[in-house]
């Protein structure tokens, strides 16, 4: 164990050790020299040499104590590497039924702040993953830890978890609601000036996405709705009603007749089998544009007459998630991260009541009856 102080100046207040002992030296006994006839004609001797002397020392010392215990207090002391006992954690995921506690352990909600069993459950999905994460470090290492969950187990994110220390693992059987139909987007192309071959590719593109058709061109001033992939085939760019819908999260394919229109900077998103670039992405707030290299043709893009072509363009006009739902056992915690960092144990508390017990011995030392019988 080690101790450190959190604001060393505080130290300075120990000058103030000076005025209670100025005090008790101007406040000493004077003793004042009686003459006695007898001894008049005797002869003088040498004086003897006056020291210094406190009246009352016990007080004084109290007063001292006091004094340095406050200057300590100033300067927070912090004590490093005292064994904290901390009782065993049961922590259940929200939408669970709180089970039966071991005796002598704290149950917590695997939610944020940890809230207690006894408070209502959180409502909401919880990043489960993320939250166990955050627990183990911040209990003290050698915590034992036990975690219910749902089986399948819901809040994942982009690894399983690994923590500092194993892990009593309690997957609890729950049953699943029925996925929601994943539905393909649809294209909604601006105009109705594209070209014969455009619409083929298009056309193709929704049928390998949906089997459905391509549905009719929008109307000038039309914007794609919330799903939709807008489909740009001009040369002007993007009208401000569609940059706006870009900006809240919408993706739009762009296709130029002029190749000046298709030069720019971006990220180039597919490639053909020669390794040239085909589509190129440009991120526009939450959104994004993809813009073709060449003319929406197979001669001036082979890309699209590989089969995957339309697979890979769908995930990147929608990405895939990333898992959300797997098995509880499959995502038992790892072990092998960092140890939490031991927190220090702040003194305050234990000085305050020093300080006061010392004032309390100073106020009884200095107002006692025989005290002031004695002055």
């Amino acid at each position: 164990m080690s101790l450190s102080l959190l604001f060393p100046l505080g130290l300075l207040a120990l000058a103030s050790l000076l005025v209670p002992l100025l005090i008790h030296l101007a406040r000493r006994h004077h003793y004042a020299p009686l003459e006695f006839a007898a001894l008049r004609w005797l002869r003088a001797k040498a004086r003897p040499r006056q020291r210094i002397r406190f009246d009352e020392w016990p007080l004084l010392l109290v007063r001292l104590l006091l004094l340095a215990a406050l200057a300590v207090l100033l300067a927070r002391p912090l004590l490093h590497g005292a064994p904290v006992q901390t009782p065993p954690w049961v922590v259940v995921a929200p939408g669970l039924s709180p089970p039966t506690l071991p005796a002598g352990s704290e149950g917590h909600w695997l939610a944020p702040g940890f809230p207690p069993l006894q408070d209502t459950a959180p409502a909401g999905q919880q990043p489960l993953s993320s939250l166990l994460r955050e627990l183990d470090q911040t209990l003290p290492e050698g915590t034992a830890l036990t975690v219910y969950v749902p089986d399948p187990m819901r809040g994942l994110d982009g690894e399983r978890p690994r923590l500092s220390r194993a892990v009593n693992w309690r997957p609890v059987a729950m049953p699943v609601a029925a996925p929601v139909q994943d539905t393909a987007p649809q294209l909604r192309v601006s105009g109705n000036d594209q070209e014969p071959s455009e619409r083929g590719v298009l056309d193709a593109l929704q049928r390998a996405w949906s089997g459905q058709p391509l549905s009719a061109p929008l109307a000038t001033s039309a914007v794609p709705e919330q799903g939709q992939v807008g489909v740009w085939l001009a040369d002007a760019p993007l009208p401000p009603a569609w940059q706006a819908w870009v900006h809240d999260g919408g993706s739009v394919l762009a296709v130029s007749t002029k190749a000046a229109t298709r030069t720019g900077t971006g990220t180039t998103m597919l490639q053909d089998a020669s390794g040239k670039a085909a589509v190129m992405r440009h991120a526009l707030g939450r959104g994004q544009v993809l813009r073709f290299t060449a003319a929406l043709s197979p001669d001036a893009l082979p890309i699209l007459r590989e089969p995957s072509f339309p697979r890979r363009l769908l995930d990147q006009v929608r990405p895939l998630p990333s898992p959300q739902l797997a098995a509880a056992a499959a995502q038992a915690p790892l072990t092998g991260a960092s140890p939490p960092l031991a927190q220090p144990r702040d003194l305050a508390t234990w000085l305050l009541a020093v300080i006061v017990l010392l004032f309390a011995l100073e106020r009884w030392m200095a107002t006692a009856p025989r005290r002031g019988a004695s002055a």
